[in-house]
Formats: C-alpha cells, sequence, structure tokens
C-alpha cells in the first residue's frame, strides 16, 4: 500500500512539475507580448506587419490554413510592429526610443537551436533623422519609416522581421537576424486574431461592414489598427521533457515532429455563422479546437498524418490565450 502510495505521489508531482513550467513558460512570453502592446505606436501612417489578406507573407495569409491545407504554409502566425520599448541598437548614431518588434516561432530546420520555439526580434532603431546611406540594404540599420513605405518593402536589414523559414548560413538569408532571441522555449504554436469594436472576433484587422473597399490597412485609405478593440493571441506550450522526447524520436520517420503537432492546431478563421459545420469563430473557440485536437493525440497516440506521438506527451501539452487591449495604446 506504501509503495502505491508513493507511486501516485510521484506521478502526480511530476504532472504538477510539468504544468508549473508551462505555466512560467506561458507567462513570461504573454508578458513580453503585453509589455511591447502597450507601448506599440497608434498611427495610420505607419505600417504594422500584421495577418490580413495581402501583404502578408505568414503561413495563414489571413486564412485558415491550418491542419495542413496547405503546404509550406504550416504553423504560427507572424507580427512586426513599431513600438516605444528599447532595443538592440547599432553601435553608432543616435537612438530612437523605439523599436521594430517581431514575433514568430523559428520554423528552419531542426538543426537549428531555435527551431520550433518563440522568438522575439527587438531592433532599436535611430532617429528619424539618420540617413541609411546609399545602400541601405547592408547597414545594420534603418529609421523607423512611414507609409506609403512598409516594413516588408524595406528589404534588409528589417527583413527577418517578416520571413521565417530558411537556416542561416549565408549573408544572404531572409529570415537570420542577431537581434532574435528565444523567450518562449516551450512555445511551438502562436495564433493570433483581431477583436474588433463591433465586437467581433475575426481574421482581418478591419470592419468589413464599414469598410467594404478596404484590401489592406493602406488601402484604399489609411486605417491603421483603427477598428481594432483588442488582438487576441493563443499559444500551446509543451513541457522541456515533452520536447526532448519529441526531438529525440525526430529522426523516425514514423515519428511526428513538433512542426506535425503544430500543423495540426487549426488557424483561426472568421465565418460568422456563414456555411455549414463548425465555422464559426469566436472568442474562445480556438482554444476549445486545440483542445480537442490535444486530446485525440493523447487518446489514439497519432496527428492527422498518421505519425506517432506518445500519448504521454500530447497530454502534458497546454493552451494559453489572452487578449490584449489596444484601446489604451499611446498616440504619438
Amino acid at each position: 500500500m506504501v509503495a502505491q502510495l508513493m507511486t501516485s505521489a510521484t506521478a502526480v508531482n511530476r504532472t504538477g512539475s510539468k504544468h508549473i513550467s508551462t505555466d512560467t513558460q506561458a507567462r513570461v512570453a504573454l508578458d513580453r507580448i503585453a509589455l511591447d502592446f502597450a507601448q506599440m505606436l497608434k498611427r495610420t501612417d505607419v505600417d504594422y506587419y500584421v495577418k490580413g489578406p495581402i501583404n502578408y507573407q505568414g503561413h495563414g495569409n489571413g486564412h485558415a490554413w491550418g491542419k495542413r491545407l496547405q503546404t509550406g504554409q504550416q504553423g504560427s502566425d507572424q507580427i512586426a510592429f513599431f513600438t516605444q520599448v528599447p532595443g538592440y541598437y547599432p553601435s553608432s548614431g543616435a537612438q530612437s526610443p523605439f523599436s521594430l518588434v517581431a514575433y514568430r516561432v523559428n520554423q528552419s530546420t531542426t538543426t537549428n537551436p531555435a527551431w520550433m520555439k518563440l522568438e522575439r526580434l527587438g531592433k532599436g532603431l535611430r532617429s528619424n533623422g539618420y540617413d541609411p546611406g546609399n545602400n541601405p540594404s547592408t547597414t545594420d540599420s534603418f529609421p523607423i519609416v512611414f507609409l506609403p513605405q512598409t516594413i516588408s518593402g524595406v528589404g534588409k536589414p528589417w527583413v527577418a522581421a517578416i520571413n521565417n523559414g530558411s537556416s542561416c548560413g549565408n549573408n544572404t538569408n531572409n529570415s537570420c537576424d542577431s537581434s532574435y532571441e528565444t523567450i518562449g522555449p516551450g512555445v511551438f504554436r502562436l495564433e493570433y486574431y483581431y477583436i474588433l469594436k463591433n465586437g467581433l472576433a475575426t481574421d482581418v484587422p478591419w470592419d468589413k461592414v464599414l469598410r467594404p473597399s478596404q484590401t489592406s490597412l493602406s488601402s484604399p485609405v489609411q486605417i491603421g489598427l483603427t477598428d481594432v478593440e483588442a488582438i487576441g493571441v493563443v499559444i500551446a506550450v509543451i513541457d522541456p521533457e515533452g520536447r526532448a522526447l519529441m526531438d529525440a524520436n525526430a529522426s523516425n520517420p514514423n515519428n511526428a515532429t513538433l512542426l506535425d503537432l503544430a500543423s495540426d492546431l487549426a488557424d483561426f478563421k472568421s465565418a460568422h455563422g456563414r456555411g455549414v459545420g463548425n465555422q464559426t469563430r469566436y472568442i474562445g473557440g480556438l482554444e476549445s479546437d486545440w483542445e480537442t485536437t490535444i486530446e485525440t493525440w493523447a487518446s489514439t497516440g497519432q496527428t492527422s498524418v498518421p505519425n506517432y506521438v506518445p500519448p504521454a506527451v500530447a497530454s502534458a501539452i497546454r493552451i494559453y490565450s489572452r487578449a490584449f487591449d489596444l484601446k489604451t495604446l499611446p498616440t504619438f
């Protein structure tokens, strides 16, 4: 009886330790996002690299490509924006109070130490009056830009803020930047959506009823994030023990990788009740979808491919979400 009690206590303690680990990682990542969002520039004349119908190269292109619906676009969302927080500044020149901040889950190669981990780019900017010279594509700094210039249009040195996929190793790589750092080693999936001022949760950052002709944040009119009340962020976190097991088993083609798991977790897609089936996305709905998928992994030991995933690993994966209010953003 004593042996059984000790075994049960050990199992409970192990589960509790896993939850503490994922809770801690989620808190660090979401608190950092909260700080960056709280100081985000609120202007209609600067660019935001966010999920939408066009001008977005991330995995979803603004629509639901989750569950392997589009080869080459599996995985997490990306976001880049200007915010009033410190960053990694160039070695010379006047520093501005602003940084270009970006978030992504690294999807380069399994040999990259940051593979399938949440990364944050904090690129400190020089003052607006700084002249980048005749060849800004090779310099290590660039002043903040105003529309019609865009983050994606600058090229180097900001190109890594909007790219994700290639391994590092040469100066022509568009996904590498020394200003990236891992802030969520257990965060392998990131998805976000918009809560508009009309109350709808959508995958497009403007009110389609109010602005039926709008195709981007700057066309046909510059609106910035005017219609967005809040941004909802959802992350999936795996504990260190589970990640180590997944990495160790990745060499077997019949075993699932973390990218396989990330690809099985559905993207957010707004439909608002039109069509058939469960097509309406709502606040909390994405988390529910992910939980159902994880429970399937834990009960069957398989992904949708199907590839093998240890049920114990699946059962320890946890989902976290937070909505970040933008109405209090400072105006500059």
